[in-house]
């Protein structure tokens, strides 16, 4: 195998990722114990040799570039590769340290995976969690996450999958909606009702209702009087106020539906649910960080379920 990194281009991409991590060249300097130039001098060496642009420099302050931003991510991911094996050939990574980055949907982050964070790191104080909530879907690798959490399992034969819950779905309105509407009795009535319906961002197509009619599971496309992407949770407050009616999970509307603030509707047909899905690559490629983060969600999962048979 031929040498693609000598030493000194190793040393400038490590320079480069401090640069743009502590978001200016002098920190970075201060950081790694050298001078503003020396940093500015490995950027340039990297720019030169890619041939590419990095940074967008001004009299204030730096920003990557979009290209310099991809590079910067792989980058980083490379460096703590590096200093992982280095840990592992050494015996010294029994305990788990490093950056996990997470990718979730917002509802289950919000509700399931950032309130459990804190007690994780707990754990394993030496891990730093860097957690990226959105509904769209991500390029597991080329965006360099070591798990995500969605609501289906891929096709990729590469990452393992693996179910932590399913989550069940309820229809809710605000009393003030329901007192000036009324309630629907069946889901043919749902065309006389102001909805509020959620589109996928990948597809932009809405996100069918689902509900059990005759003991069989049943998805409804709502006329919608109120469309949102983006943020799954975006219909909630939209229903609060008095808005209409809003299909969402019920750990989301839990607090809401004992406040009295939300009522269920449509509650016959209810007990339907949606999975949500860990996914990782096999067990050779897992970090020890990676390996604690799993075996930890997997247990709180098994007590959220637990909830809910209860």
């Amino acid at each position: 195998m031929q040498r693609q990194f000598d030493d000194l281009l190793l040393g400038s991409i490590e320079l480069f990722c401090l640069a743009a991590e502590l978001g200016s060249f002098t920190l970075a300097a201060t950081a790694a114990s050298v001078t503003p130039a020396a940093v500015s001098r490995s950027v340039a060496r990297l720019e030169q040799r890619l041939n590419v642009r990095l940074f967008v420099r001004t009299t204030r302050q730096i920003r990557l570039t979009d290209a310099g931003r991809r590079y910067f991510e792989q980058c980083r991911d490379a460096l703590n590769r590096l200093a992982e094996a280095e840990r592992e050939a050494t015996g010294q990574q029994t305990v788990p340290a490093g950056v996990l980055r997470i990718s979730m949907p917002t509802p289950y982050g919000h509700y399931r995976a950032l309130p459990m964070l804190a007690e994780f790191r707990e754990r394993y104080p030496e891990v730093q969690v860097e957690a990226h909530l959105s509904n769209r879907n991500i390029d597991f690798a080329e965006e360099g996450f070591d798990l995500a959490i969605r609501g289906r399992a891929p096709r990729d034969s590469g990452l393992i999958a693996r179910k932590l819950e399913d989550a069940e779905m309820v229809l809710v309105a605000s009393p003030a909606y329901i007192k000036r509407k009324g309630k629907p009795k069946t889901l043919e009535a749902l065309g006389d009702h102001d909805c509020i319906q959620f589109e996928m961002p990948s597809t932009g197509r809405p996100v069918p209702w689902l509900f059990m009619r005759n003991g069989e599971p049943v998805e409804f496309v709502t006329h919608a009087t109120y469309k949102t992407s983006g943020d799954a949770l975006a219909g909630l407050p939209l229903a609060l106020h008095g808005a209409g009616l809003f299909q969402t999970y019920r750990f989301v509307a839990d607090a809401e539906l004992r406040a009295g603030t939300l009522v269920e509707v449509l509650k016959d047909f209810g007990g339907c649910s949606r999975p949500f899905i860990l996914l990782y690559p096999h067990g050779r490629h897992l970090s020890s960080r990676v390996r604690a983060f799993v075996d930890f969600i997997v247990e709180k999962s098994a007590a959220f379920s637990k909830d809910i048979r209860s």
